[in-house]
């Protein structure tokens, strides 16, 4: 499963990862804007590889237009390094990925506006829409809310090159519950609602492209600033936990879920720190998880349990 788009996504990736699925999460980084989610996964598909003259310095660190700052490095060949090589991975993923989840946050995109300059290097640029402005002054952006023609024509394009590159390849959509309350509640709402129609249009149009209703389960389902971080505007553990139950009831073959149960005690037997980890008790803990997890690793082989055997063993 290749997982791209707004922080929500690391919730579904932890998650996923955490039972043993095999995930890509973000290779740019976190993105929010469709534009900027579509961008990137073209660029994978053609195997794009970044050059020093499409980073830009500023406040002491190289940066791209078209990644999250934690690719963002006082070194520009180890920042290029850093894309280069998450670039290629992703290619690699790619290719033979079974699903694609897209979690778009954002209709609101920021455009560069002040060229020539410094801090805008790149040239014959496919348009001028930023990932991340990695706190650049805004009057050097245009905010645009994109309309619903403009995200659907921009998700269709995506799909038309996917099934190029990956013919068998599905997609998952859904809409992040965070609420961009910066841009103003009703501004946000705007924003979603565009979202949400362009994507029911790319579900109603064309198969093997699917829904799953993150957005709805959380701000009308739950309802509550009980489920919301202390910021109001995150949801908090509660509502990630309800989210991810129900895309495991709705997205998840049931033959999947006693393996997932056993996951669940082993992750928490991983974190468990021991009050005297010489003790012959922590001993007899570690032996008994390790033969757990290999009599795990000899019913699903195609399954990499290295790092759990490792853990158990005490290496």
């Amino acid at each position: 499963m290749f997982l791209s788009g707004s922080c929500f996504t690391e919730h579904i990736t932890k998650q996923l990862s955490n039972n043993k699925f095999t995930v890509i999460e973000n290779p740019n980084g976190i993105l929010f804007n469709p534009a900027s989610i579509a961008a990137s996964v073209v660029s994978y598909i053609e195997q794009k590889l970044y050059s020093e003259d499409e980073l830009f310095y500023y406040n002491e660190l190289w940066h791209s237009w078209d990644h999250h700052s934690r690719f963002s490095h006082p070194d520009k060949q180890t920042a290029l390094h850093q894309i280069n090589h998450s670039q290629q991975t992703a290619h690699a993923f790619l290719k033979d990925a079974d699903w694609l989840v897209l979690t778009l946050g954002s209709a609101f995109a920021y455009e560069w506006i002040e060229k020539p300059s410094p801090l805008y290097p790149v040239k014959n640029r496919d348009n001028d829409i930023v990932a991340n402005c990695h706190k650049v002054p805004t009057n050097r952006f245009r905010k645009r809310l994109l309309t619903t023609e403009e995200v659907f024509t921009t998700l269709d394009n995506l799909r038309y090159r996917l099934m190029l590159f990956n013919p068998s390849i599905k997609v998952i959509y859904t809409i992040s519950p965070v609420r961009h309350a910066r841009d103003g509640l009703v501004e946000n709402n705007k924003s979603k609602a565009i979202l949400i129609q362009a994507v029911h249009h790319m579900v109603e149009k064309f198969e093997n492209h699917f829904y799953f209703p993150a957005y709805e389960l959380v701000i009308d389902d739950l309802r509550d600033y009980r489920f919301y971080a202390e910021d109001m505007v995150h949801p908090n553990y509660l509502a990630t936990a309800y989210v991810w139950e129900k895309f495991t009831a709705a997205c998840i073959d049931p033959r999947c879920y006693a393996l997932m149960k056993e996951m669940e005690k082993i992750n928490i037997a991983v974190k468990h720190r021991p009050f005297n980890p010489a003790s012959a008790a922590h001993s007899q803990f570690l032996n008994s998880y390790f033969t757990k997890v290999q009599a795990l690793q000899d019913q699903y082989p195609h399954i990499n349990f290295t790092e759990e055997l490792n853990h158990f063993s005490g290496n």
